[in-house]
This record gives C-alpha cells, sequence and structure tokens, in this order.
C-alpha cells in the first residue's frame, strides 16, 4: 500500500487510500499482517465506508483491474453502483459498465462524466482543456473476445442466404 500512497501523494489524500496492510519491525523487514483487502475483503472494507461516510450504495464508483475486484465490482453492480475496469483483464472488463485504457489515471473520469453527470463529450473535452490536457485520442469500442477452434467435422459451406 506504501507504494500506491507514494504514487498518489498530492493527488489522493492518504487516509482515502485503502489496500494491504503491513505491520513492519525496526529493520524495515514485514513483521506481520495488519489488513488484506483482497477480494471479498474489498466488499467487507466498501461497506465500512458507506457506512462511516453515509453514501448511499447506488452512488460508489469503484474502479478496478484485475481478478481481485471481482467480488466487489459485482457487488457494486448488483447495488446499481458504476465499475470502471482499468486493463484489458477479460474477467474484469466483462464485468465493470465501462472499461477505460489509457496513460494517465484521469482518463477514469470520462466515463463518470458521461454516465453519471450526463455530460457530452465537447464538455468533457472543455474540463479537460481547462486543466491544461488535450484529449489526443478518444475511441469508444465495444470488445467481443472470441476464439475458434477447429472442430474435427467438416459442415457444408452455408451460403449468406441461409444464415438468418
Amino acid at each position: 500500500m506504501e507504494v500506491i500512497q507514494s504514487a498518489l501523494e498530492g493527488i489522493v489524500p492518504e487516509d482515502h487510500i485503502f489496500g494491504t496492510e503491513f505491520k513492519y519491525n525496526a529493520s524495515g523487514e514485514i513483521e506481520s499482517l495488519v489488513r488484506a483487502t483482497a477480494g471479498y475483503g474489498k466488499v467487507t472494507r466498501l461497506e465500512q465506508l458507506e457506512k462511516e461516510l453515509d453514501i448511499p450504495a447506488d452512488h460508489v464508483v469503484y474502479v478496478g483491474d484485475g481478478s481481485s475486484d471481482i467480488h466487489v465490482m459485482l457487488h457494486v453492480n448488483r447495488r446499481d453502483g458504476f465499475t470502471i475496469a482499468v486493463s484489458e483483464s477479460k474477467l474484469v472488463a466483462q464485468i465493470a459498465k465501462r472499461t477505460v485504457l489509457g496513460d494517465n489515471a484521469l482518463a477514469t473520469l470520462v466515463p463518470i462524466l458521461e454516465e453519471i453527470a450526463g455530460w457530452q463529450r465537447p464538455q468533457i473535452r472543455q474540463l479537460f482543456e481547462s486543466y491544461g490536457f488535450l484529449i489526443q485520442g478518444w475511441d469508444r469500442v465495444q470488445t467481443d473476445w472470441v476464439t475458434l477452434r477447429p472442430s474435427g467435422v467438416i459442415a457444408e459451406k452455408a451460403t449468406a442466404a441461409d444464415v438468418v
């Protein structure tokens, strides 16, 4: 978690970052595990935050990138929250309501502004530009992951007229 806190220093307050925490000994080696929020532990922590901060479940926006985010994304979706995948991981991208791939974490704001705030593309571009960011590329695609393999059976070729 210290690595993430260091990466987000000055952007996200340290007390707003939650993850696995360790207890270190005097020589800096890991002594024990204080908290592990991977997998379903993330759901538990999310529910604690909702209660502590009095946030309705349908106001939660969750961003994830890997298999440890699957449980919490399903949980958030089931309660009408909003989920964003930030990787091409098939499992996560199939569960998330939107997927954002970009080289800047601010790109995750795009689906939030579109889907939750109801902004149109020109408004979003103007916002980013007002903070010194130019949206250089913005391609919206739907991805189908299809794997084909030979069946071992050769069927007659269908003509376009045979396909309904």
